[in-house]
């Protein structure tokens, strides 16, 4: 294959929420938009060992909305851990980071 292809941010979405679901002490789950969802909220959100955590998912060359980083700048100055991921691996880092 020639051409690199962007993986769908639906497949990423899914790959983390199946981690996440195998850790202990994690309840997490895919934020749905829509008409009745917030617009803004990020797509995955979990809590571990009592630890709040929001991931806002993109593929590699996906940005996010004006309204998608005042969300996460709302939630960081709350006390929570949010981020934009792109992978279970930063995913990974994120939430080892927190535990250390």
């Amino acid at each position: 294959m020639n051409r690199q292809e962007l993986v769908k941010e639906s497949v990423i979405v899914r790959s983390i929420l199946n981690h996440l679901k195998s850790m202990p002490d994690c309840f997490a789950w895919k934020e749905h938009g829509g008409m009745y969802g917030t617009a803004g909220i990020p797509d995955i959100i979990c809590c571990i060992g009592g630890r709040f955590f929001a991931f806002e998912v993109k593929n590699e060359k996906g940005t996010m909305t004006k309204l998608q980083e005042a969300t996460i700048d709302k939630i960081k100055a709350a006390g929570g851990t949010a981020a934009v991921v792109r992978s279970v691996e930063d995913v990974k880092h994120i939430v080892g980071r927190c535990s250390e």
